[in-house]
């Protein structure tokens, strides 16, 4: 960990750990409200209302001028694309599978995609923890595609969450290339969340049932302010203090938030095979995520030094 003082690291730990709980209720809290509002007008009043908030409480003129950095362009255009794909690909995958496996899947996937992404971009050879959580990872896939696997719902709310966590994956490459460009993240992120909402916007014409209800008004609340600006500001916080390690094992809390409240307040009962593959799922996400050790005599790995396999990146 890279801080000068041990109380520090230890704010910084906590930041992210109450980030990843806070990001641990987007589905639960979905299926709570059971509003009736169609996931892709959530998804995009989440944004929305996210994004102009951390926009107020983060941007200033001087990190926006970063946005214009050669080479940035592209890169922040991948981010707003990903970050609409997967807001509106997770919630989907909620309502048709449940909170638990929803989560399970999503974030089961990103670490395949984001090392997939981090040896295309810098190159060098998989490594062999790498290669055993993606084993991992697509087997409980496989699982959850089976026919009678006994999840809540239909092949098509498995692949929605397969979708989210490779839109997470790939929205974590294109941070690092900005970051790499010394684009400000403090300003790209909330621009990302704030222009994907945009894009989907039109979405809350289309299908505006149910969205100026109480309970949708107060789920979207929750998901604008609490999972998105206030998990935002609680990640970035203390991520730069911590290394990626710590922070892919910080942020398995997210699923496993989403799992007990799933089981506990929600009544949800994976069938075994399901149950298996969503243990599968994230038991590859801590394989990826735990350290790995050093070998005395060994050079630095420069692929391993630049992936970041999280669950947590600023984009729950």
């Amino acid at each position: 960990m890279r801080d000068q003082g041990g109380g520090g690291v230890a704010g910084a730990v906590v930041s992210v750990l109450v980030a990843a709980v806070l990001w641990g209720t987007v589905g639960p809290a979905q299926i709570w409200a059971d509003t009736g509002a169609h996931p892709v007008s959530l998804g995009a009043a989440r944004m929305l209302l996210g994004g102009i908030v951390l926009s107020l409480l983060t941007v200033r003129p001087a990190g926006l001028r970063t946005l214009r950095r050669p080479g940035a362009g592209r890169w922040l255009v991948l981010s707003v694309l990903v970050t609409a794909a997967f807001q509106v690909c997770f919630l989907q995958a909620v309502e048709r599978t449940g909170a638990a496996l929803a989560t399970a899947v999503a974030f089961g996937t990103v670490p395949v995609v984001s090392g997939v992404c981090a040896r295309l971009l810098s190159g060098g050879r998989p490594t062999r923890r790498w290669l055993w959580g993606t084993g991992c990872a697509v087997a409980g896939m496989g699982l959850l595609l089976l026919p009678g696997s006994g999840a809540r719902a239909e092949t098509v709310g498995v692949v929605c969450g397969m979708v989210a966590g490779a839109s997470f994956g790939v929205y974590i490459a294109a941070t690092k290339e900005l970051g790499s460009r010394g684009v400000d993240l403090g300003a790209a992120a909330p621009v990302s969340v704030l222009c994907a909402g945009l894009l989907v916007s039109p979405y809350l014409l289309v299908a505006p049932e149910g969205l100026a209800a109480p309970r949708a008004v107060a789920l979207i609340g929750w998901l604008g302010l609490g999972t998105t600006a206030l998990g935002y500001l609680l990640f970035t916080r203390g991520v730069g203090r911590l290394d990626a390690a710590t922070t892919g094992t910080l942020s398995l809390t997210e699923p496993l938030v989403a799992t007990v409240l799933g089981v506990v307040f929600l009544g949800e009962r994976p069938g075994p095979l399901a149950a298996a593959g969503g243990a599968l799922l994230l038991a590859g996400l801590v394989i990826v995520s735990l350290p790995e050790r050093r070998r005395a005599a060994a050079a630095p790995d420069p692929v391993a030094a630049r992936e970041v396999p999280s669950a947590g990146s600023g984009m729950p």
